[in-house]
């Protein structure tokens, strides 16, 4: 099944740079793209994607408005925020407004992927950095992870070097090392051991 993408943002270089990163997925179909809400809303009237990037900060709207202007229409369509702004205020405006997902803008392409997979089956999608932000400061609440870090969680509790979890998921000791830095922020945990430790806590081993 193809997912249909459209995206809005008023920067062409932006938009080139996305369609670049998604362009050879077989499952993603590049819809189009506008550079303000007012030709969003018009595409929208002749054909509905299954999945919008909308950037925040547009030249005629925010795209908090946006967002929930198209949701309010067309409450088939899912949206994921598209924005440099890590902040909890505007990840909190997109979600309340009917976002499914946030995204920063320098997102890698795995991310972004994973991030239009998880919202067009109608699930939440948050960037590592947005659920950071979002993240309570009650520790009896768990973190919000990733499909892919909690594979690499779920082998670092079995006792796997960084080489083997690389080798196990087919990719780099460095994306490992780097799955494993954003565990341990997303914890609060000091090293490995206190990182199984509270994973486990929250079931989530």
């Amino acid at each position: 099944m193809t997912i249909k993408v459209f995206i809005v943002d008023d920067h062409y270089m932006v938009i080139e740079g996305i369609r670049s990163l998604l362009q050879l997925e077989k499952s993603i179909d590049w819809v189009g793209h506008a550079t303000n809400a007012e030709s969003c809303l018009a595409f929208l009237k002749q054909q509905l994607p299954d999945v919008i990037l909308m950037d925040i900060n547009l030249p005629d709207k925010s795209g908090i408005d946006l967002c929930k202007e198209v949701k309010e229409k067309y409450p088939s369509v899912f949206i994921i925020g598209l924005s440099t702004f890590n902040q909890q205020s505007f990840i909190q405006k997109m979600m309340d407004n009917g976002a499914s997902g946030y995204v920063l803008k320098n997102a890698t392409q795995e991310e972004l992927m994973e991030a239009i997979e998880v919202v067009a089956n109608g699930k939440t999608f948050l960037s590592n950095e947005a659920a950071l932000s979002l993240r309570s400061k009650d520790n009896n609440e768990a973190p919000v992870i990733t499909r892919r870090e909690k594979e690499v969680l779920e082998l670092i509790a079995e006792g796997l070097t960084n080489n083997e979890v690389a080798q196990k998921l087919f990719i780099s000791p460095s994306t490992v090392d780097t799955h494993r830095k954003n565990l341990l922020v997303k914890f609060d945990a000091k090293n490995t051991a206190s990182l199984i430790r509270l994973a486990a806590q929250h079931q989530l081993i």
